[in-house]
């Protein structure tokens, strides 16, 4: 399956008062690189508000491994590392600029109805997407 990466620069409004990256920051990181990759597969925030179907975290859990830094340099790696009926598995890593493992999560995402309020099986379009 399809290994995506995505770059970006920890800023100044990331950290927390104790001059960490804030936890919920790197949700957001995350996001940030999801978005790029469905984006470049075919499917924008455009068709999501067109179509109503887009995707919907269900579970998550963070590895904080290696701490980040101010204005260091990062890449985030995307993989869809399974998809069985409506429920895909997501792995992302950050890396630092010395190309040392920081993060790892993992998220249990489907493709969601947002008119019938449903999760649905993967279109071909969506799988595409996902580099599938």
């Amino acid at each position: 399956m399809k290994i995506f990466s995505y770059t970006t620069c920890i800023r100044e409004h990331h950290l927390d008062g104790f001059g960490h990256v804030n936890n919920a920051t790197y949700l957001e990181l995350f996001e940030e690189a999801r978005w790029e990759v469905i984006t470049q597969g075919g499917y924008s925030w455009n068709d999501v508000q067109k179509e109503r179907k887009g995707p919907v975290i269900l579970e998550l859990s963070v590895q904080f491994k290696k701490e980040l830094l101010v204005r260091e340099k990062i890449r985030i790696e995307t993989q869809c590392v399974s998809y069985e009926r409506v429920v895909a598995e997501l792995e992302q890593k950050i890396f630092n600029e010395a190309n040392e493992l920081c993060t790892v999560a993992r998220f249990k995402f489907a493709l969601f109805d947002m008119e019938k309020r449903k999760l649905l099986k993967p279109t071909e379009r969506w799988l595409k997407a996902l580099g599938l």
